[in-house]
């Protein structure tokens, strides 16, 4: 199963009325045909699953895709640190395909909707 390269954008909310393309995230995640990320394929290349979070002017945080339990999801950037954890919104009910939408809560408690922008192979955003 091939890595993706994921890129999520601030979806339309308050003070966003058209979302946001300098707010979001890009990340990589084993996803299966349909759209799912694939837990057995997450554990075996998990060191490979990174995130980059990008917020307008603020400094980028970088860390990983973690698992918590069966089907939380988060994303992790200081490995022994919970307050910087983002979950998601049962990210494993949702397809991870263009144009789909998924929830992060994020550091300051926030839940916030995030558009999926792009889905790519990762062998194919290398090139």
């Amino acid at each position: 199963m091939p890595l993706n390269r994921i890129r999520l954008e601030l979806a339309r909310m308050d003070g966003y009325p058209n979302g946001s393309s300098a707010h979001g995230y890009e990340f990589v995640a084993p996803l299966d045909a349909d759209g799912h990320i694939d837990a057995a394929e997450w554990q075996a290349q998990k060191d490979r699953c990174w995130v980059r979070r990008f917020w307008g002017l603020d400094p980028e945080e970088r860390g990983f895709l973690k698992r918590h339990g069966q089907h939380g999801w988060y994303f992790d950037y200081r490995k022994r640190a919970v307050e910087d954890d983002e979950p998601f919104f049962k990210l494993d009910k949702h397809h991870i395909v263009k144009d789909s939408y998924v929830s992060i809560t994020e550091h300051d408690g926030a839940q916030r909707p995030f558009k999926v922008v792009e889905t790519v192979p990762v062998a194919a955003a290398a090139a």
